[in-house]
């Protein structure tokens, strides 16, 4: 991450610039967010947000530097873009709280228009495009009128949006239009939603996953769970596992009930910091597309 972002942004602006002195109307544009020093966008994913904040940093630096010769500017999405990195961190069903690509594309060109003393800016793209006019922003939705997810840096993440993902008409949280059955009458939420789970598994699931997971949670009827997708026949149950697990997921009762109920998205939960996840996070991301598959039998 640190080549790629950080790094790659200094260098390759390094064997520009030369080039880009010579242009009347020179731009350099990175992909990055505001610097927004706010915690919650450093605890979950610290070395990603040094990251993107080091081509931040670009901006300052080179706008500064260059004020007068070339525009140096960032741009950021107000939501969450569908990309290739979308699919692999939310899972099937992500792409409909995204915006496409075309978004930034259209962005990207209004910062281009503009003269070089348009410079030093950290642009949001929704934003931009207010200033030329646009009002009809569903154009830019994968599926219009769906509630978006904000993107990273961005605050009106972790208290307003998760409201608006825990209504009754909010998408179930591995696959759209289907719910989760309910827990039965007097028992234990959790214990319910495991007792759902093992009547699914079986051989198939067991052979694709091979997996072992670990939750922890906390709250009335918390502590430690597991689901081994590794032995015969697969299990599930309270306490930790035989083996080592794979994947520790951590969160409260309440937010598991409510992932498993399809009141809360996991992604939003990731990304609010509500969900911990240590281990191997591909088979994470394997875990929330088997239960799709699992729900579609549900």
């Amino acid at each position: 991450m640190m080549n790629v972002n950080t790094r790659g942004t200094y260098l390759t602006s390094k064997a520009c610039i030369p080039h880009l002195k010579k242009s009347k109307i020179a731009h350099i544009l990175n992909l990055s967010p505001p610097l927004n020093l706010n915690p919650l966008w450093f605890k979950q994913h610290c070395a990603y947000t040094i990251a993107k904040y080091g081509m931040s940093m670009c901006v300052l630096g080179m706008a500064e530097e260059f004020k007068g010769e070339i525009a140096v500017n960032a741009l950021w999405p107000k939501t969450a873009i569908h990309t290739a990195a979308m699919d692999m961190l939310g899972g099937t069903g992500i792409e409909s709280q995204c915006r496409k690509v075309d978004i930034i594309a259209d962005a990207a060109y209004s910062i281009f228009k503009r003269q070089k003393n348009f410079t030093g800016n950290f642009i949001i793209d929704e934003n931009i495009l207010r200033e030329e006019g646009i009002k009809n922003f569903d154009v830019y939705a994968v599926k219009p009128g769906h509630p978006l997810i904000p993107d990273f840096f961005i605050d009106e993440l972790p208290d307003a949006v998760n409201k608006k993902m825990e209504t009754p008409d909010a998408a179930p949280a591995f696959k759209e239009g289907k719910q989760v059955p309910q827990p039965k009458a007097g028992s234990r939420p959790v214990e319910e939603t495991f007792r759902i789970v093992k009547e699914t598994l079986s051989e198939d699931v067991v052979k694709a996953t091979q997996a072992v997971y670990q939750f922890d949670l906390s709250g009335d009827d918390g502590g430690t769970w597991f689901l081994d997708l590794k032995s015969k026949g697969g299990n599930v149950g309270r306490g930790e596992p035989l083996d080592r697990a794979d994947v520790v997921m951590s969160m409260s009762t309440e937010d598991f009930v409510k992932m498993f109920s399809g009141k809360l998205k996991p992604t939003m939960a990731f990304m609010s910091g509500k969900l911990k996840i240590k281990g191997n996070m591909a088979l994470a991301i394997k875990l929330d597309k088997l239960m799709t598959q699992m729900n579609a039998r549900l």
